[in-house]
Parts: C-alpha cells; structure tokens; sequence
C-alpha cells in the first residue's frame, strides 16, 4: 500500500504517514462500527484521502487533478504475499515488532474482536485504565513509526507468530467464556478464531504450535453445545458428553497424534499450544469424568510449569493436583498463589474449601468469585453452588 501511494503522489514521506493514519482512524472505528467486508481496500483509500488532504494542505494544487490521478491510476494493486486473507494481515500488522508485546495482543483484541478496553483488561488481569493507556500509546506509535498496513514477508511471520498466536486463542477464550455482556458464550469470536487458526496452519502447515493451537481450539469448541444448560454453566464434570461434537474431536486428537510424532521424529519439544491441546485430548478421550486419566494430565502440567512458570498455569494444575493427590495437597498450593484478583482463583478455592467440608470459608471465596466475574452463566453456576453449602 505505501509503495503504491508513493507512486501516486511522489512522496515516500506522506504515503507512509498516510498509512500510519489510516491505521489509527481503522483502531478507533472498527471496534464500534465493525470491520469492512474488504479491509485491505478500506484501508488503501482512507490512506488515499488522507494523502490527498496532506497535499492540499501543504500546497495549493488543483484537488480536482489530485483525485482524477487518484481514480485514473493505471498502478497494479500489490500482491498480497504470504498472507491472503485481510484479517489475518491485520493479525500480523498489529503484531508489528516495534510495538510493545502487550500492545500488539491489545490492539489486535480491539480491532479484529471488537473487545472493549475493559474485557481486555480483564484477559491481561491488569485495571481498565493501564490497559487504556497501552492502546493509546500503540496507537501514537503506529503513527510516529509510520507503520503501514503491509503483508508481511516470510520472515516477518515467523518473527511475529508468537503474537499472533497469543492474539487468537485470546479471541478465541473471549468466545469460549465472554468476560461480560448477556451472552455467555459468544461463538462469532470463537468460530474466527478458528478460521483464523485453519489459515494459519495452511500458512505454515509444519509448525507443531500452529496445530497444537488449532487443536487446542477444535477440542475445546467441541464441547460448546454442553457447555451452558438453562442460562448455568456447566463445569467439565458434569457436561453431557454425548452432546459433544465427535467430528472436531476426532480432528483435534488427529493435529495431537501429528504433533506427538513429530517430537518423537527428533523435533522441537512440544510449546504450550501442545501442551494444553494434549490435556483437552485426555479430557475428550475419556468416556466420563470418572474415567479421565488425571496422572496424565498432571505430567502434562508439570511439563508446561516447566516452560512457562506463571501462576495462572499452575492454577490449572492445581486442580489435576486435587484429583491425583486430594484438596488439601491442592489448597496449599492454589493459597500460595499471587491472583487475588482473578475470579478463576476464588473459584478454585471456593471448590476445593467445598469439598473438604469448610463451608464457612467456602461461602466467603464463592462471594469472591461472584465479586469478579460479569458473565451471567458463571454467575449462576457459582450461585448454586454457594447455595447448596450446609449451614
């Protein structure tokens, strides 16, 4: 796009700033107006037209002459490269190295989910207004770093994939549980990021995190339709498996079996998306709760805590703990965790008190975890469940 309008105009300097301002305007309408059937070409002539007001400012041309160049240019569009589809280009554009990590997962959560502020600021456990200035800044940088909508060429996507990875499975967990608003669940996110997902594995198709990713999102989407039954959540345990989508299934164990022989034909240890995608395959591979391999699951913790350390991970294996060795070896370690202000972490307390028969305690951490989550389902899960403790 930037070479294209610096034909048109013969100024390298305004078609690049043209660029980084038809970024901004698409970061601050998209989110509210939603994103054009074409993106690539909204961009180009919001670029056009800011090149264009550029020039009349600077100088007195003839305007009339500006765009009868603009309509009559004979230039050939760019090819798009490596990545075909327009959203996906966005992924890649917002995941530009010289924003911050945190910014680019931001920005991209804004313009391709749609998420407000808040509902990000919530996937990153940090306050609204941290998050706010974050995206104001990225967006001050775009236009400063004159960063242009571009497809990104093949080292770009290598450099840059584990951004974008990042920023589809948090679309994709935004679906999976929306953090707030009346619908539960919201599968439009879900369902792109899965498309998106798919693209990326035809983009790069021997890349095992790409597939651990997808795999990752079939098993889990899989059990959508069981995941929500008269406006109440419904934890793993007690879904109606037989409601569970057996084709995605068998499409995710596949992508795991792949990534398995892949690691034992010599290649690289399995990452996260791996890893979490062979922990939903014991999940979907068990017949009933009571048959899951949780010894399994654990290792498959234990080998994840091992590559990336955080609390929010060792949550998770917590409660493989808490099948493999009980709650209390469990409530130990969930209390020695620094997430006071994640409602996952209450929940887990409140679970694990429940079960060892601290109902008073019990009662305190389930009015914690209604304190901090806005999704209507889990609420209510949460308030049966607060409910049935004995006095």
């Amino acid at each position: 796009m930037v070479a294209s309008l610096a034909r048109r105009f013969g100024d390298l300097d305004i078609a690049e700033d043209a660029a980084g301002e038809a970024l901004v305007v698409a970061l601050e309408r998209w989110p509210a107006d939603g994103i054009p059937p074409n993106p690539g070409g909204w961009l180009t002539t919001t670029a056009t037209r800011r090149a264009i007001d550029r020039i009349r400012r600077e100088n007195q041309r003839d305007a009339k002459h500006q765009a009868a160049v603009m309509i009559a240019d004979p230039t050939p569009h760019e090819p798009t490269g490596h990545v075909e589809d327009d959203r996906l280009r966005l992924v890649f554009t917002c995941c530009h190295p010289a924003l911050a990590p945190e910014a680019r997962v931001a920005l991209t959560l804004r313009l391709l989910g749609g998420l407000t502020v808040a509902e990000i600021a919530r996937a990153f456990l940090v306050p609204e207004t941290t998050m706010a200035q974050r995206i104001t800044r990225a967006k001050a940088k775009i236009k400063a770093a004159r960063i242009p909508f571009r497809v990104p060429d093949a080292d770009d996507v290598t450099d840059r994939l584990g951004a974008v990875l990042a920023v589809v499975y948090l679309v994709f967990n935004e679906g999976y549980l929306s953090g707030a608003g009346a619908d539960p669940l919201r599968s439009d996110l879900s369902d792109e990021a899965i498309r998106l997902g798919r693209l990326l594995r035809q983009l790069l198709p021997d890349d095992g995190e790409v597939a651990g990713l997808l795999a990752l999102m079939l098993l889990a989407d899989a059990r959508s339709a069981s995941r929500v039954a008269g406006g109440e959540l419904v934890t793993l345990g007690e879904q109606d498996r037989s409601g569970w989508d057996r084709d995605r299934i068998a499409e995710g164990h596949a992508l795991v079996r792949e990534c398995l022989a892949r690691v034992a034909g010599g290649g690289r240890a399995p990452g996260r998306y791996q890893l979490l995608a062979a922990v939903n395959a014991v999940h979907t591979d068990a017949p009933d709760a009571r048959s899951t391999d949780w010894g399994q699951v654990l290792r498959l913790y234990d080998q994840l805590l091992a590559i990336e350390p955080t609390a929010i991970v060792a949550l998770n294996r917590a409660v493989a703990v808490a099948e493999v060795d009980g709650p209390s070896v469990a409530l130990a370690l969930v209390d020695g965790l620094d997430l006071d202000g994640y409602h996952a972490w209450h929940a887990t307390r409140a679970d694990l008190l429940r079960r060892l028969g601290r109902a008073a305690e019990a009662r305190s951490a389930y009015d914690a975890a209604l304190a901090a989550t806005d999704n209507p389902a889990e609420s209510a899960y949460l308030a049966r469940r607060r409910a049935q403790l004995a006095r």
